[in-house]
């Protein structure tokens, strides 16, 4: 089954729908959308695709990525439909081709895998800073309404406490240590989406996700929510390699993509967003245990390898403060219990 057709993937689609009135907003509009088959831009599709198959008026939706290949793997025959439109596009290289007109665009192209970080951070640099950089002039040349850069918690740092960050609060990072290359591209393409604000006036928006998860993960995302969610399909027993200490804002993946939407559409220009959901900021270990209780397996602790241990994320604390988020007017729809509740009852329909 494809995860289009699920019922329940339909039914939290709509319901997500419910809280984003201002999608009207961008009917007979085109987004682009970079990462678009990815955990978090897929979902974005996805909620696009719906508000098309339930309105008159049709987003024209413009899926960036490197491969058609995966497009297809991902939607299907989906690409085939009129108000889809495949644009090749690789977030590490400054000579993409882009012939088509968007009007609003969502960069969500990057590298976010902890294996990948290690091994490549080179690139994951670039396809923040230089895909950033490309879709800036891309903006600036066709003038495009609006764009929105799908950041990170990790542009915080690290910092003492456990309470949650807000939007104008940084802490400590290591410019010296090669897994940073993650959190530092992200933050200097922040400061050049402001940079190209007030140089030349291009209108962008920042929205800075926690820690997504979803149906929409791949089954090759190591990042370890999508890891034990898929443990938990396939039966098996969840083992943590830590404390499980760590608190975390974890987010339902449509709960995102409604963030992002709502940001993109009502967010004041060069403000950064958190997207958190409130209900859903937990300890590592909670996550790991809601998961086993949902799937009926265990909880199991051992110690982690050296290099197991240089992948995690070095923030003990990186639960985000929300409220700029809300008064735009967005709420979440599921909590952490819902939310990974339903990933496992989808995914095990979906990877049948």
């Amino acid at each position: 089954m494809r995860l289009y057709d699920n019922p329940q993937w339909i039914a939290d689609i709509d319901k997500t729908i419910e809280v984003i009135p201002e999608l009207d907003k961008l009917a007979n509009s085109s987004v682009m959308i970079t990462g678009a088959s990815g955990l978090i831009c897929s979902s974005v599709v996805d909620v696009l695709f719906r508000y098309n198959d339930t309105h008159k008026d049709k987003i024209q939706i413009l899926a960036a990525g490197r491969s058609l290949e995966k497009m297809k793997e991902r939607f299907h025959e989906m690409v085939n439909r009129t108000d889809f439109h495949f644009v090749s596009y690789d977030a590490a290289k400054t000579d993409n081709l882009i012939n088509l007109h968007a009007d609003y665009i969502i960069h969500g192209a990057s590298n976010a895998s902890p294996d990948k970080i290690i091994r490549e951070p080179v690139e994951t640099m670039f396809s923040n800073f230089l895909g950033m950089k490309f879709l800036l002039e891309y903006a600036k040349e066709n003038a495009a309404k609006r764009i929105l850069y799908i950041s990170s918690s990790e542009v915080y740092g690290e910092k003492n406490g456990s309470e949650p960050y807000k939007e104008n609060q940084y802490g400590y990072i290591d410019l010296l240590q090669s897994r940073n290359s993650y959190s530092v591209g992200k933050r200097a393409s922040e400061t050049l989406c402001v940079a190209y604000a007030e140089e030349y006036d291009v209108e962008s928006v920042v929205a800075r996700p926690g820690h997504i998860y979803g149906p929409t993960a791949s089954i090759y995302d190591n990042r370890v929510s999508s890891a034990w969610v898929y443990a938990a399909v396939n039966g098996e027993n969840i083992v943590m390699k830590s404390d499980g200490s760590q608190i975390r804002s974890y987010c339902y993946c449509l709960d995102c993509a409604s963030a992002i939407l709502t940001v993109l559409i009502k967010g004041k220009k060069c403000h950064a967003y958190n997207i958190s959901n409130p209900t859903s900021v937990i300890t590592i270990k909670e996550m790991a245990e809601i998961l086993a209780k949902t799937a009926d397996v265990e909880l199991v602790m051992c110690s982690p390898t050296e290099d197991e241990q240089n992948r995690f994320n070095p923030m003990s604390n990186s639960s985000l403060e929300s409220t700029s988020l809300r008064e735009l007017g967005w709420r979440g729809c599921f909590d952490a219990k819902t939310g990974f509740k339903h990933t496992v009852k989808i995914l095990k329909d979906v990877v049948k």
